[in-house]
């Protein structure tokens, strides 16, 4: 697994992705802090809020050629050949792209000591939002991963790691339209259910809908209020998706035989 992830990592660096990745983060992170301290009130905790959302941009770009990359230039047999376990691959591959993602939030830390330099202290809210921060990264990372094993092109690996990640930030918009258009057909002639059932059902759907939402899981983690379950939810959700990268691969392996 380490020889995976040590040729994946550095490979980040040998071609644009790395600093393409890397470029792009420090942009927008180091935008968002200069605005804030601008302004007097700096508050790294919603710095790492804001840069969660561009995870939907960021997630695709260092995943996308994990194994779609492979593919096209038929490098990928070495894995089907070689006795290295396949979900020994898929680890190396994620954890390589976990390491750049770190590396990247080297900016975060260094305006969390800046602040600390300037207010005294960071606050535990701050902690929590870091914390959130990378268990939110190990579950889009399995899903980009999981997007790029499933074709040999990096732009639909992108596109479709980009639409997956996109829908889950979207999942609380989702919830109310569902929301909305439950209690429109319950309530119409069809079956003309009266307020109260309504309701209840409108209640199911909504709370079946966001059980779904990481980012609703683990909001409480910025004021200092902790939990375990939102964060086993990211790893089971991570692990589901690092499993069904492992069995297509298998899959193809099977194929080549």
């Amino acid at each position: 697994m380490f020889a995976v992830y040590k040729r994946e990592f550095f490979s980040y660096f040998r071609s644009p992705v790395g600093y393409i990745a890397l470029a792009l983060f420090s942009f927008l992170s180091g935008l968002l802090f200069i605005n804030q301290f601008g302004s007097g009130a700096i508050s790294i905790s919603s710095e790492i809020i804001s840069l969660r959302s561009f995870f939907v941009v960021i997630i695709p770009v260092i995943t996308m050629g994990l194994f779609a990359e492979d593919k096209k230039r038929g490098t990928e047999i070495l894995f089907y050949t070689n006795p290295l376990s396949l979900f020994d691959v898929v680890l190396g591959k994620f954890f390589a792209a976990l390491s750049l993602l770190g590396v990247m939030f080297l900016n975060v830390i260094v305006h969390m000591i800046i602040t600390a330099v300037n207010k005294g202290v960071v606050d535990i809210g701050t902690w929590g939002s870091v914390i959130v921060y990378f268990f939110l990264a190990i579950l889009f990372i399995a899903i980009g991963i999981f997007a790029s094993a499933l074709t040999d092109s990096q732009i639909i690996s992108a596109i479709l790691s980009f639409i997956i990640i996109l829908i889950i930030q979207l999942i609380s918009t989702i919830s109310t339209l569902a929301s909305s258009s439950v209690s429109s057909f319950l309530s119409g002639k069809m079956f003309s259910m009266d307020a109260e059932k309504v309701s209840k059902a409108v209640e199911k759907v909504s709370n079946g809908i966001k059980w779904l939402d990481p980012f609703a899981k683990t909001q409480d983690f910025r004021y200092g209020i902790f939990s375990v379950a939102p964060l086993v939810f990211c790893l089971s959700g991570a692990l589901i998706f690092l499993y069904l990268t492992y069995r297509v691969l298998e899959k193809k392996r099977w194929a080549q035989n």
